[in-house]
């Protein structure tokens, strides 16, 4: 009898394999960090869309949620400002990274 594999955790093995996926560490409740590396981009578009997708859904929730300001500079160039709570907000989303310091049993 074979052990059926998850699709999701088949994928994760593929990205980590390839690169487009690192291994960033484990927070205290003992889920594993992942970052995605900016090779992503080249070698599998398609899980950087869907970060960046993630990432911008993310962005509006904080914004709409009073947590972000944002400022344009003299060439319409967007800065966020986040609020101490939305940055607590982002680190667990993965919007911000972490300092190492942070992330336990590094």
């Amino acid at each position: 009898m074979s052990e059926e594999v998850d699709p999701a955790d088949a994928r994760l093995a593929y990205y980590l394999e390839i690169g487009a996926v690192t291994l960033e560490g484990v927070d205290e409740s003992g889920e594993i960090i992942y970052g995605i590396s900016e090779i992503a981009k080249e070698i599998a578009p398609e899980l950087w869309q869907s970060h960046i997708e993630y990432v911008d859904k993310s962005l509006m929730e904080l914004y709409e949620a009073g947590l972000v300001e944002i400022e344009y500079d003299e060439n319409l160039e967007a800065t966020l400002h986040l609020s101490p709570e939305g940055q607590k907000i982002a680190k667990e989303k993965g919007l911000i990274e972490l300092d190492e310091t942070e992330i336990p049993n590094d």
